[in-house]
């Protein structure tokens, strides 16, 4: 099989993965053509470094070959998809090829499971070797780790790749025992805890080498069973609390052709993956908790973003003074964020904060109403009752355009 054609095959299954938040598209200019800087887009994506950069990356599978059997997955074994296989050289040419032609920063590197897990694990640490070595590579490396594979060869990964991720794919044992047999949670979260040991030396001991400077991740997949939102964000704190993970990434299933009766027939609302970003990034960044944002099981509201549901679940906690507030509070207002916070804080230390500040630094005025309190202004939604703002503030559905013939 043709380079071209393994690429094709083994950049578009690996999309699957959320890790890398969106896929490449072609530039116009190269549509259809072939020559300097035409890439096709294929196996291109976007990911963020610690630093806030977005980088392209090229994100391929070594393989789509796998002896597991998971029912939600593509490229399962029992799956009636095209095949195809790098060998470590391969992914190497490829990764540099893109490289010096100035079309991606760095791999993004995952595989189907081959032979073992440990055979998997260390074609992917060779192509990083080859990659770190015999070419002096100094691009973004993200390397899938293989859960089952032995501890000493993901520390090994940790040297040579910038991040390591290590997909629990189920938030539950019972989901994974349903859904992914082959795979056990207590092994998922083994490798997590070496990757989390490993960074931890590294702290700890100066002269150490780099191990995954840029942490580890892991992704959750919404919707293939009926677990719902508050296990998925219990199980997501947990996991930040535990091991550190810089990320938690959501995919919201996707339907494949001739599935298992096990899994559903059509795909999770979109905007249910949003709404679990959006609580996962009040998580990490707002000291919120899984427990503020949810009073017992259920599901995150599809018409109202978290924070605002919380606040108006706890009106008792507004409107709050924004002279006199403490920064953790303000930061919980819905529409202002943790910069305008910032802002605010400032502000106040020189003269008392206006109305007309807000409306200055863009905060969501509509949002944030209800909730403060400035010199200058009192909020009269502040007599309003919480079902009443609710049916103000939620997201109207969108229109949508009826067809010719109904």
């Amino acid at each position: 099989m043709e380079l071209i054609d393994k690429l094709s095959i083994l950049a578009d299954a690996a999309k699957y993965d959320a890790s890398c938040a969106s896929s490449g598209a072609p530039k116009r200019s190269s549509e259809g053509k072939s020559g300097l800087g035409s890439t096709d887009g294929m196996g291109i994506c976007h990911s963020y470094t610690p630093d806030g950069r977005c980088v392209s990356l090229l994100k391929i599978l070594l393989t789509n070959f796998c002896l597991y059997d998971c029912q939600y997955c593509v490229n399962r074994r029992s799956s009636d998809v095209p095949r195809a296989r790098f060998t470590p050289e391969e992914v190497v040419t490829l990764t540099l090829d893109f490289y010096r032609r100035n079309c991606v920063s760095g791999l993004f590197l995952s595989s189907g499971i081959i032979r073992s897990a440990d055979y998997t694990m260390e074609q992917l640490i060779r192509v990083a070797k080859l990659l770190r070595e015999d070419h002096e590579f100094r691009g973004y490396i993200h390397l899938k780790t293989i859960p089952e594979a032995d501890p000493a060869l993901i520390e090994e990964a940790g040297r040579y790749a910038d991040r390591l991720s290590v997909n629990i794919e189920l938030p539950t044992d019972a989901s994974l025992q349903t859904l992914a047999p082959e795979k056990q949670l207590g092994s998922i979260k083994q490798a997590m805890q070496t990757i989390y040991t490993g960074e931890q030396t590294v702290l700890n001991e100066p002269r150490a080498p780099k191990f995954a400077p840029a942490g580890q991740s892991t992704q959750m997949i919404v919707g293939a069973d009926d677990t719902d939102d508050s296990t998925i964000l219990h199980s997501a704190q947990a996991l930040y609390g535990n091991y550190r993970l810089r990320r938690v990434y959501y995919s919201a299933f996707s339907p494949i052709p001739n599935s298992p009766k096990s899994v559903p027939l059509a795909a999770p609302p979109l905007m249910r993956e949003h709404r679990l970003y959006q609580a996962d990034f009040l998580l990490r960044s707002y000291g919120f908790t899984a427990g503020e944002l949810f009073k017992g099981p259920g599901h995150l509201a599809l018409d109202m973003d978290p924070k605002l549901a919380w606040a108006l679940e706890n009106r008792e906690v507004f409107p709050l003074d924004l002279n006199r507030a403490a920064a953790s509070l303000i930061a919980r207002i819905p529409g202002i964020g943790l910069r305008t916070t910032e802002r605010l804080v400032e502000l106040r230390q020189q003269r008392r904060i206006r109305y007309e500040d807000l409306a200055r630094m863009r905060c969501v005025l509509a949002k944030a109403k209800p909730f403060f309190i400035t010199s200058d202004y009192h909020p009269q939604q502040a007599e309003v009752t919480s079902h009443l703002l609710y049916q103000q503030l939620r997201d109207r559905p969108q229109p949508q355009q009826m067809g010719l013939w109904g």
